[in-house]
Parts: C-alpha cells; sequence; structure tokens
C-alpha cells in the first residue's frame, strides 16, 4: 500500500504499477491512464484473483469520495502496513537499529470517531458512473459534501458519512435541503461566485455540537434564514457561528467568526482536563484515540513530579497539560497566536498554575537566554507539523542535552529523518505507532530517546 490509498503493483516485465482501487494481494488487469517518470498509475479494469485482505466497504460513496482511502481493506491488514510503514521509515530512511519496535495501538472505534468535519458546498456535484449507466436526464443541484480525489471543483454529495457521529449527518442533509428550498446558489470554485462555501461541525464526547457556516457574501438576510430554519430544526445545538470568506481559497482560520447563537465555545474531556474549543481551537480530531496516544506519551515520560518540561510546537498545550500532574514545571512553545492563547486558556480553566506558553518559531524562541530564564528542561516533548523539525531546531536540541526526549510524529519519514539526526547525541529507546485515523493511510508514532552516555 502506498499513500492516498494506491497499491503498488508490478507488471510481469517488472514496470511499477499505483493501482487506485486495489489491496495487496489482488491479481488485477489494469488500464493505465498516465505515466511519471519510470512509474505507470492506473486503475483495475478486471479482478483474476482477488486479495484475502480485500473486504467490502461499508460506506455507499467509497469509490467516489477523498474522505477515506482504505474502506476496501481489513481493518487488521491495515494495521499491519502502517506498522510496516513506520518500521520501514525508520530503517531506509533513518538507518535507525537497536531499539524496542511496540506493536501499533489501533482504534477501538473505527468509524465515527472523528470530532470535527469541513465540509464543502459545490455548484457541481461528481455524476456517478451509476448515473451514466442509467441514462435519461441527470440533476446536477449541486452537492455538499468532501472534494473528490484529484478534484477542486466538484464534490461527492453525501448522504452518511460513516466518519463523525449523529447529529452531523442529519444537520449536513438538512443544511443542503433547505439551502435549495430558500434558493441558496453553492458557490463555484473556478468561476469564485456563490453564496454558500462550507459548513464546520464540531462534536464532543460531552455531547456538544458548533457549527460554522462560511458564506461568500455577506448578506445577512439569508444568513438569518439558514441559519434560523437550523436553529429551529436543532434547538438543543450548543453553538453556532457565520464567517464571510471572500478569498479565492477554503483556509477558514484567517477569517472573522461572528458568533450567531448559544455559547461561544463547548467543551471536551480528554482525560482528567477540560478543553474549551471554539470555531477556529486546534485540537486532536479523534479524542479517543489522543487519550490513547498521550497516555503512551506519559509512560515514556516516566515523570516522578520533579521535572521541568520543555513542550515544543504545542499547539493548544494538551500533551504538556496532560503531563502537568506528573512534573513539576511545563513551559510550551508554538508559532500560532490563536492556539497559545487557548494553550493559556486551558491551563486557566483546568487550575495548572504551574505551566506558561510562549509565542514564536522554536528555532528562534528556545534561545540561550530562554534556558536561563525558565531552566534546562529534564524532559523535552516534540510534536512538529508534518514537516518535521526544521533543521535549526534539530542543532539547537543537540545542544541542549536534554536527558530524554519523546518525539510525537504525524509523518513516520520527517520523523526518522529527524531522529537520524538526534542519533549524534541521542540513542532511540523506543517507538510506539498509534493509528488515529482508521481507514486512511496516515499514521502517528511516539518515539523515547535518551541522552548517550
Amino acid at each position: 500500500m502506498a499513500e492516498k490509498g494506491y497499491a503498488v503493483g508490478r507488471t510481469p516485465e517488472g514496470q511499477i504499477l499505483m493501482v487506485s482501487g486495489a489491496v495487496p494481494g489482488d491479481v488485477v488487469d489494469v488500464e493505465c491512464r498516465k505515466k511519471k517518470k519510470s512509474v505507470w498509475w492506473g486503475q483495475p479494469r478486471h479482478f483474476r484473483e482477488k486479495s484475502p485482505h480485500r473486504q467490502e466497504p461499508f460506506c455507499d460513496h467509497f469509490e467516489n469520495c477523498g474522505g477515506c482511502q482504505w474502506q476496501h481493506f481489513s481493518y487488521e491488514a491495515q494495521l499491519t502496513y502502517k506498522e510496516k510503514k513506520v518500521r520501514d521509515n525508520l530503517q531506509r530512511i533513518g538507518d535507525l537499529k537497536d531499539f524496542e519496535f511496540l506493536p501499533i495501538l489501533g482504534a477501538e472505534q473505527t468509524r465515527h470517531y472523528r470530532n470535527k468535519m469541513e465540509y464543502s458546498f459545490s455548484a457541481k456535484r461528481w455524476i456517478t458512473q451509476e448515473e451514466i449507466d442509467e441514462g435519461g436526464d441527470i440533476e446536477n443541484e449541486g452537492g455538499l459534501g468532501f472534494y473528490r480525489s484529484g478534484s477542486f471543483e466538484k464534490v461527492t454529495d453525501l448522504d452518511h458519512c460513516h466518519l463523525q457521529p449523529e447529529p452531523g449527518n442529519e444537520i449536513r442533509n438538512f443544511v443542503k435541503k433547505k439551502a435549495l428550498e430558500l434558493g441558496l446558489s453553492f458557490y463555484d470554485n473556478r468561476e469564485h461566485v456563490g453564496f454558500l462555501r462550507q459548513l464546520l461541525i464540531r462534536t464532543t464526547t460531552t455531547g456538544q455540537t458548533m457549527i460554522v457556516l462560511a458564506v461568500g457574501e455577506p448578506d445577512r438576510e439569508k444568513i438569518d434564514a439558514l441559519l434560523g430554519a437550523l436553529k429551529e430544526t436543532f434547538p438543543d445545538l450548543d453553538s453556532i457561528y457565520y464567517t464571510v470568506n471572500q478569498k479565492k481559497n477554503n483556509f477558514l482560520y484567517d477569517l472573522d467568526m461572528h458568533h450567531w447563537h448559544g455559547e461561544k465555545q463547548i467543551e471536551e474531556r480528554l482525560g482528567h482536563l477540560s478543553f474549551k474549543i471554539r470555531p477556529k481551537s486546534f485540537f486532536q480530531t479523534n479524542t479517543l484515540q489522543a487519550r490513547r496516544l498521550y497516555d503512551r506519551v506519559v509512560d515514556f515520560a516516566d515523570l516522578q513530579g520533579t521535572e521541568n518540561v520543555y513542550d515544543l510546537y504545542c499547539g493548544t498545550g494538551s500533551i504538556g497539560l496532560y503531563l502537568a500532574r506528573n512534573c513539576k514545571s511545563v513551559v510550551g512553545i508554538e508559532e500560532v497566536g490563536q492556539a497559545v492563547l487557548d494553550a493559556r486558556q486551558n491551563a486557566s480553566d483546568n487550575g495548572i498554575e504551574h505551566a506558561q506558553f510562549h509565542l514564536g518559531r522554536v528555532r528562534e524562541v528556545l534561545t540561550d537566554a530562554f534556558q536561563s530564564a525558565h531552566g534546562v528542561p529534564d524532559l523535552l516533548v516534540t510534536d512538529p507539523p508534518r514537516a518535521g523539525m526544521h533543521p535549526d531546531v534539530v542543532d539547537i536540541l543537540l545542544q541542549l542535552k536534554a536527558p530524554r526526549m519523546v518525539y510525537v510524529s504525524c509523518n513516520p519519514a520527517t520523523q526518522a529523518r529527524d531522529l537520524a539526526a538526534l542519533s549524534q547525541a541521542y540513542r532511540l529507546v523506543k517507538i510506539q505507532p498509534v493509528d488515529m485515523f482508521p481507514h486512511t493511510s496516515h499514521i502517528e508514532s511516539v518515539a523515547l530517546l535518551e541522552l548517550k552516555e
């Protein structure tokens, strides 16, 4: 298996094929669509033999939707290949040896596990092959769902999505139906016209729901008509916002959020902590599995209550605050301003007075003066973005020489690269893959490093 749901195969002549819709063990005739360098890309046209790992997708939209890539692959096999992905990167990229590789921590809940979904309106929905085969006139009234893989303007119009618990599907389907009744236009991503752009739904394990509606025009009459109908039909909604996006991109987190109804935030619980979730809050998307990941960080950290902990790329402070009851102090660094404000608020809400959070890039903030002011860390936790740590940060950590380090990663390739660079001063003790996103190719992993003597 490769990224984005492609299976990797070879022709009898040895040519490499990247095949969508296949899984390891399939024997297939492939229609090749394009060639990049020495690799062919294609789709199955006839299955001569089906893999024992193949299963029927549980979602009717699977073949046309970009939300999941591996529903046709048994979950046991998914875990095997995700674990292999982490192991291969450590060996091939990091050339790392003599460490403990713990079995992958699979998700106990493989459906309805996401607490945040962001759906897109489109004036053009994807027409399925079944609709074409049926013939006759095909209505294309627009859609609300996910962009089809490889498309920036056509969405797969969703009836039921298995990623988020209810009332997510009920809300999404109602919003689309009511929007059509009100004659509201859906956004055209090519022409950049249209009123309705996105619908963000947040749910929590405490049973609360937040809605954010993104529109392309500041027309309060239309906004109030749609949100009023939503509130009337779903009177238990805890929080409703809207935002006006007149940019050509769909990024929402640099926009003003306008509070329309209910509370200004909803509450989530992660183990012994509570978190206030706002429209722009950065928070782990899989709450239940995040707790298991954080518990593993706690195990690796092995804190005794006297330690000074640095939390790099700390986001809203969730990992540092999760560790706080086991250490003397937590010092977080994060470059996103809103995340730092959330981290400070989260510390206050949970009565944690020995945690502080600083705004800025890690490589610019983590200076000698900063270390003098906050003390040398006994434990360093780093959870960088997919690109991994900047080389300057790696150099700083090699000079800092914290006795122990826990590296949390959402990208095994960049983690392996960074671990190889850190091996000048650190020994990789053990690593734990954690599956946060079932039915996708994504995998997280937690590594424990100790300073060499």
